[in-house]
């Protein structure tokens, strides 16, 4: 009998060990399990079980927090295997909390077709995105630093995948078997990569390196037919360090330079954006015609809650930048929209029956080359910068629906700008 029961407990681990927490629904009504991660003061995203029907499909939104018995925590990792085998799985959003997506985490998932990885996540699992064959881009946040061992191995679909100059190591087979990537960027940041890191990526037709020291290869990190017929990129000055190092020689043909360097024209690049908010209306306009504009909008106001009605009072960032055909993306644009309380007279022929009152005012705060301006529709706001030690740098009055105040804050100081009644902290 003892050793019946043994053999059942021993069948039963691996559902123990693949087994949830907690339920709880997101917004949109899908239900995500969650494990408790760090002593329980945080939250990974894991799956209710290893059976095939309880995997997760269609679209799922990852909250930035969960609330859960009154408690709230960050969710702040997706676990191993937690997407694992979601075929159905068509799109899902990884808040910017998450800062490390798991071993196998997304493996299989055949059916997802893009993923934004915030830039928030430091590092990428092995095998996290193993056999997503229908993944046809990923561009890789400049805050990761190590790209995990067949992290995207037999993703036959991906065309390009930017590598930021973060990354330092790019794991064993980590594009193995991407056959549909036709080019490849090695940024100057990598000093490790791993055996067959690019093998059976059979329709590259340029390998840029932009290490100016070559760390060594292994025979069989591209295919031969790579090796002996692609024109592999390297930095100026940099060509006999290459046909020195094993086995970046093995390549037949080594330019100094860009592709296409001495011949393609400067490509246009579209102009940066403005930002303007009038008339309870957000709008962008762009000196280069014709452009579509990528914002994101976030906010403090809405977390989860239920209530009759919501009071939108709180700071919103918003980014922007513009994009056309034949035109490189612009340079993004920041601003901060904020409502502040003002206080205006209306008088009467009586002077003892003026009556004052409040109302919310919009504004938006935006900084660039060490100068804050603030647009308004109330003329006469006043405005007051301080510097992150409560230095004052300027003070002006918001006339003709704008008002600016120089600075010599640098670019990614922290300013403190007071419109009204309202203070709010600006990255310059």
């Amino acid at each position: 009998m003892k050793k019946l029961f043994l053999s059942t407990l021993l069948l039963a681990l691996p559902l123990l060990a693949s087994a949830y927490d907690i339920a709880v629904e997101n917004a949109d009504g899908v239900t995500i399990y969650y494990n408790y991660i760090n002593n329980g003061t945080e939250f990974a995203v894991t799956r209710k079980s290893s059976n095939s029907s309880d995997r997760y499909s269609g679209v799922v939104n990852i909250p930035e927090e969960v609330t859960y018995m009154s408690r709230t925590r960050k969710v702040t990792s997706i676990g191993n295997d937690a997407f694992s085998g979601c075929s159905g799985l068509t799109s899902v959003t990884i808040p910017n909390s998450v800062t490390y997506i798991g071993n196998d985490a997304f493996s299989g998932c055949s059916g997802l077709t893009s993923v934004t990885i915030p830039n928030s996540v430091t590092s990428i699992g092995d095998e996290a995105f193993r056999g997503c064959s229908g993944l046809t881009s990923v561009t890789i946040p400049n805050s990761v630093t190590r790209i995990g061992n067949y992290a995207f191995e037999y993703c036959s679909g991906l065309t390009s995948v930017t590598i930021p100059n973060s990354v330092t190591s790019i794991g064993r087979s980590a594009f193995f078997w991407c056959s549909g990537l036709t080019s490849v960027t090695i940024p100057n940041s990598v000093t490790g990569i791993g055996d067959t890191a690019f093998f059976w990526c059979s329709g590259l037709t340029s390998v840029i390196s932009k290490m100016e020291n070559p760390c060594s290869i292994s025979y069989n990190c591209f295919l031969d037919d790579v090796f002996y017929n692609v024109t592999l990129y390297v930095p100026k000055g940099t060509i006999d360090k290459y046909k020195s190092t094993y086995y970046w020689n093995k390549f037949l043909f080594i330019e100094e330079g860009e592709p296409g360097s001495s011949t393609q024209p400067e490509e246009k690049k579209c102009a940066t954006p403005s930002i303007s908010y009038a008339n309870k209306k957000l709008t962008f306009s762009c000196n280069t015609e014709g452009v579509e504009y990528h914002y994101t909008i976030t906010d403090s106001d809405i977390k989860s809650a239920v209530a009759n009605s919501i009071d939108l009072s709180a700071t919103y960032e918003i980014s922007v930048y513009a994009t056309k055909s034949g035109y490189t993306n612009s340079d993004v644009a920041t601003a901060t929209l904020v409502w502040t309380d003002a206080v205006f007279t209306e008088t009467t022929p009586s002077a003892s029956s003026a009556k004052a009152f409040a109302e919310s005012i919009p504004v938006l705060i935006s900084a660039k080359d060490g100068n804050i301006t603030v647009r308004g529709e109330q003329n006469g706001l006043p405005l007051t910068v301080y510097s992150a030690d409560g230095k004052m740098l300027g003070a002006a009055t918001i006339k003709n629906g704008q008002a600016s105040i120089a600075t010599n804050l640098q670019r990614g100081e922290i300013a403190i700008v007071k419109v009204g009644s309202k203070s709010v902290k600006i990255k310059m």
